[in-house]
């Protein structure tokens, strides 16, 4: 009795061992399939970089639209996968760019990232209060003119530190840096031209951000004035020279019509 007692129990135990390997084979390729699925599904980076074809075929509006559209992918979260060390050699063959972007010096603003680009898709300009001076205007012929771009774009940005001071009327003076109270009055007439019911503070965040929106759309109209060449370049249709502001919150960049 006792050896068909263990007779059963080994037979029992080779069932579930064959139940179990069968079980594992047929899961297997399952599993298999799964993998190579999400394999499959991940992009493959972006290795070329923007060409002299690709930039004279596009117009102003296009390159606006894709700007909106490349904004998009940056507040979603999907910004494009590049590969930037095959675009970086190919870079050195030369440059064409759609746009130049003129921005705040903010390290909280990612000119390139924003508007999901990458090498050599635009020029960015940096300056406090996104403000225009001879050198900037100057990069900015080179830009249009020299290099084909199409597109000017001035971005200002909420909670901008150079726009709270001047609305403030921080003394840089008085602290001894002559260079930042300059700019600071660059940036005053943005302040004085904005008409509010409320306190004229940086506190009044609706007062602050109609300062940061007219600032840089009197940027623009300075750019207008400072550069005949683009100025022209515009009335012809071959460039587009626009206002935005970037909402450092919701990372949407919002296009004024000047």
């Amino acid at each position: 009795m006792k050896n068909v007692k263990s007779l059963f129990t080994g037979i029992t135990l080779m069932a579930v061992m064959i139940g179990c390997k069968d079980t594992y084979k047929n899961s297997e390729p399952t599993q298999t399939k799964v993998v190579a699925t999400k394999t499959a599904s991940i992009e493959k980076p972006v290795v070329s970089i923007l060409t002299a074809e690709e930039q004279a075929g596009m117009s102003p509006d296009e390159i606006v639209g894709r700007l909106k559209k490349g904004n998009e992918n940056f507040m979603n979260n999907n910004l494009t996968r590049r590969d930037h060390s095959e675009q970086r050699r190919k870079a050195m063959i030369g440059q064409f760019p759609k746009a130049i972007v003129l921005s705040c010096v903010d390290s909280r603003v990612p000119v390139e990232d924003v508007f999901d680009l990458g090498i050599g898709d635009i020029f960015v300009a940096r300056v406090a209060g996104n403000i225009e001076n001879e050198d900037i205007v100057g990069s900015m012929e080179f830009a249009t003119a020299v290099a084909g771009s199409k597109v000017v774009i001035v971005m200002g940005h909420t909670e901008c530190g150079a726009v709270k001071s001047t609305i403030d009327n921080v003394d840089a003076r008085a602290l001894n840096m002559n260079s930042l109270a300059n700019l600071i009055d660059e940036i005053r007439p943005a302040v004085t031209e904005t008409k509010t019911d409320g306190e004229v503070s940086s506190k009044n965040t609706v007062f602050t951000n109609a300062v940061i929106t007219n600032n840089a759309i009197r940027t623009v109209k300075n750019i207008r004035e400072a550069s005949p060449t683009m100025a022209e370049m515009e009335d012809k249709g071959e460039i587009k020279i626009v206002s935005a502001v970037y909402d450092m919150e919701s990372g949407k960049v919002s296009f004024n019509h000047d």
